[in-house]
């Protein structure tokens, strides 16, 4: 009998640590994955869908141009610091609110779409943590004239209707048409999304004054859980 070896190549079983580091590996580009999604879709995806429009009614003043390009740079020197951006001062730390006396110093906002209801606005507060913030000097709801109100953002899979730091954190998912309700000392205000566009932190456009009709102006920081850049959501006065 004729006999013919042939040469056996042993393959040893893969080690246990090899698998458990592939398996943390895994968890950790999901995880990764996790995150980072909200904001490249907001890049790819839903960015493309406002215009990027600097500032639509700088070009009524000169002088107000002006005044808006010099808090500008002061401004975007300060947010290349380490700023705790729930403080509506670290936005804009050269611009001050200006003091106007109102006899209502809160009231309440909700938006349907995004399920908040009964939000807790506050006039010339600086907390983003205790409420959204009207801008104090500009216009009340029901009154001609654009009033600013400021909402913190975070990731939107940590979105909460009822804690501050995130409330505005789906406010990319508003479409044109859809209802904001503010109620102002004893009276509700309906007021319905007209433009979205995404701006850089330099743009004040939000806080100029158009008297033609009652408008509002929500912003936050986008892409979601980024300071970015602004998106600016603008509604007009509409009836009940």
């Amino acid at each position: 009998m004729i006999y013919q070896y042939v040469k056996y190549h042993h393959k040893p079983p893969m080690r246990r640590s090899l698998l458990v580091s592939f398996f943390f590996l895994g968890i950790g580009i999901s995880l990764l994955l996790w995150a980072l999604w909200p904001i490249l879709s907001f890049h790819f995806v839903t960015a493309n869908l406002f215009p990027s429009v600097i500032s639509p009614l700088a070009s009524r003043s000169s002088k107000s141009s002006i005044i808006h390009q010099t808090i500008a740079q002061e401004s975007t020197s300060a947010e290349s610091q380490e700023n705790d951006f729930t403080n509506l001062n670290a936005w804009f730390p050269s611009k001050q609110q200006k003091k106007v006396e109102s006899s209502v110093v809160e009231y309440t906002m909700s938006i349907p779409k995004l399920r908040i209801y009964n939000a807790r606005v506050i006039v010339g507060g600086e907390n983003l943590n205790e409420g959204i913030i009207h801008y104090e000097g500009t216009a009340l709801p029901g009154k001609n004239g654009n009033g600013a109100l400021f909402g913190h953002s975070v990731l939107p899979q940590f979105f909460d209707p009822k804690n501050y730091k995130t409330i505005f954190s789906t406010l990319p998912t508003l479409k044109v048409g859809n209802d904001i309700f503010l109620h102002y000392d004893g009276i509700t205000y309906r007021y319905v999304v007209e433009s979205m566009k995404v701006t850089t932190p330099e743009d004040l456009s939000m806080l100029d004054q158009q008297y033609d009709d009652s408008y509002i102006t929500l912003i936050t920081c986008v892409p979601p859980g980024t300071y970015w850049q602004r998106l600016h959501v603008r509604a007009r006065l509409r009836p009940l």
